[in-house]
């Protein structure tokens, strides 16, 4: 199942227990995995276990988690004070007053009361038994999202294959302009050499040995037969179960290469016509691969 990157995840505790959880995942577009959780610092020991569910659910996408933690059990957690962050305070607080030649009226409750002096931990015990509840939730929101990344991921894949059968249609085309070449190039050599030398005879060999020269310099044979391969890896590419947004932009990328080959040696405005159209639906295909995990 094809999957896009971005997607939405919610849940949260039943209501009535002396703690609710509620959790919320988002993640859009990225080249790779990347992570960010905000989370109550009495958890931060649980960071650890919610990557590694998360990492083991997604490939891709940068996902933002907001856990938030509402605790109606008294006596919940025990203070934990950082003394080196409250020397720290204490110095900036001395070097003001040295400074700007005020008066000390440093206390403990001052110091006490900057942020992350003194914060709430919870005991390993407990950690482990909110970690129990905490799990379910985490899970439930990875669900979520997984089921809104298939849904849009089915209709990207939709959509792809839709424009895949256009280009094909549009290499067709091409196709039978490339058969034309020759007898192109015949008669614009033909005409020149007859504006040049006006009535003076020419051999028909060597106009055919010139005109197959020029002929074999502008044939697309090659790219059209890469292209259609690489349309045909495009559609394999959308069966398998597995994440394939970067195989699909490789191949897009090698899309647009042969295109542009194909449009460097068309001598046709109708040829070079279609070789545009074909790199405006490319580039439409591109934007939507760039949204698939």
């Amino acid at each position: 199942m094809i999957r896009s990157m971005t997607s939405f995840g919610r849940s949260s505790s039943e209501e009535g227990k002396k703690r609710i959880f509620t959790v919320e995942m988002k993640s859009v577009n990225s080249r790779y995995l990347d992570v960010n959780i905000r989370m109550p610092k009495s958890i931060i020991s649980l960071e650890e276990e919610i990557r590694k569910m998360i990492s083991n659910s997604l490939s891709r996408g940068k996902v933002d988690v907001f856990i938030n933690l509402k605790s109606y059990n008294e006596g919940s957690g025990i203070p934990k004070l950082d003394i080196n962050l409250a020397q720290e305070y204490l110095k900036c607080l001395k070097e003001i007053e040295n400074n700007l030649d005020v008066k000390n009226d440093i206390s403990v409750m001052q110091i006490a009361r900057f942020p992350e002096v003194i914060t709430m931990v919870e005991e390993e015990d407990k950690v482990d038994e909110m970690w129990e509840e905490l799990k379910p939730l985490i899970s439930a929101s990875l669900d979520m999202m997984i089921g809104m990344r298939e849904v849009e991921g089915n209709k990207l894949k939709e959509d792809i294959l839709v424009k895949v059968k256009q280009i094909e249609e549009l290499v067709v085309k091409v196709e039978e302009f490339a058969d034309s070449i020759p007898k192109a190039f015949k008669q614009k050599l033909e005409e020149r050499l007859k504006d040049l030398l006006g009535n003076v005879e020419v051999d028909e060999n060597r106009i055919a040995t010139e005109v197959c020269i020029l002929a074999d310099k502008a044939t697309v044979d090659e790219e059209i037969i890469r292209l259609n391969s690489h349309i045909n890896q495009v559609r394999e590419t959308l069966k398998l179960n597995e994440p394939i947004g970067r195989k699909l932009d490789f191949i897009v990328q090698e899309m647009n290469r042969e295109t542009n080959t194909i449009g460097s040696k068309s001598s046709d405005i109708k040829m070079t016509n279609i070789v545009i159209d074909i790199k405006n639906i490319l580039e439409k295909i591109r934007e939507q691969v760039q949204n698939i995990e």
